[in-house]
């Protein structure tokens, strides 16, 4: 008995240990500058609230931690899409009018590395802004800061939440500089190829309820750059 004690203290003591190096880990940056505050281009800024009960809708599998919403929201508990959620929600333009309403798709990732600080999400943006067009944006989300930040010590405090004041970017790609893929659809930004960037800006935070007091937004960067054809880009190729 004695030395199956001290083997299963070893193993809390390794795992403890474990969780401070990566907790404190010195190698791991944080990503608070975003790439498009030096672009030269027109740069579109859209805000939402991040806190389910102001969506329109929020629906996951109804078995994490933020509760569905409405009550009556079908929810996503078919095995394919448990670990998807489900966010339909008004944005809101540069001096907080209101400026159309989005749809987002949320996935865990499974190129997550702890290790390396990457706790990813793959996500989705459908975004219709009614006097202006319709976008898609496909990013790669990183929430290490925020739960390093945020959630743990939200989970550490006596009264199981977190105030303060906290902004970062939460793109992780697919970009090489760190940046989500924009597709134009219609309106203004038909035929549009581009770049954008998520961040979330946090008040409060309830190990209950989640994100009470988090806000996102979303920066896009209009570059007016024709996508071409597959056909046109090989014969492109072929002449040079």
């Amino acid at each position: 008995m004695r030395f199956l004690a001290i083997f299963l203290l070893g193993m809390i003591c390794g795992v403890a240990g474990l969780a401070v190096v990566l907790y404190y880990n010195p190698f791991i940056k944080s990503n608070n500058l975003s790439p498009l505050t030096v672009t030269d281009s027109e740069v579109v800024h859209l805000s939402y609230s991040a806190a389910a009960s102001d969506a329109l809708v929020y629906t996951n599998d109804g078995e994490s931690q933020i509760t569905p919403y409405p009550a009556k929201v079908l929810q996503l508990w078919e095995p394919t899409v448990r670990q998807t959620s489900v966010l339909v929600t008004q944005l809101l333009d540069g001096r907080g009018a209101p400026a159309g309403f989005g749809v987002k798709f949320s996935s865990a990732s499974e190129r997550t590395k702890l290790l390396d600080g990457e706790i990813l999400v793959d996500s989705a943006w459908h975004i219709y802004l009614p006097e202006r067009g319709s976008l898609f944006i496909d990013q790669t989300e990183n929430y290490w800061n925020y739960i390093r930040d945020i959630v743990v010590p939200a989970y550490r405090s006596s009264g199981d939440n977190w105030r303060g004041t906290w902004r970062g970017n939460i793109t992780h790609g697919p970009g090489a500089l760190g940046t989500a893929w924009v597709a134009g659809g219609s309106g203004q930004f038909a035929g549009m190829d581009t770049e954008a960037v998520e961040a979330l800006s946090a008040k409060a935070y309830s190990v209950a309820d989640g994100p009470v007091g988090v806000s996102g937004e979303i920066s896009v960067e209009l570059q007016h750059r024709e996508r071409t054809s597959i056909s046109e880009d090989l014969l492109s190729q072929r002449d040079q």
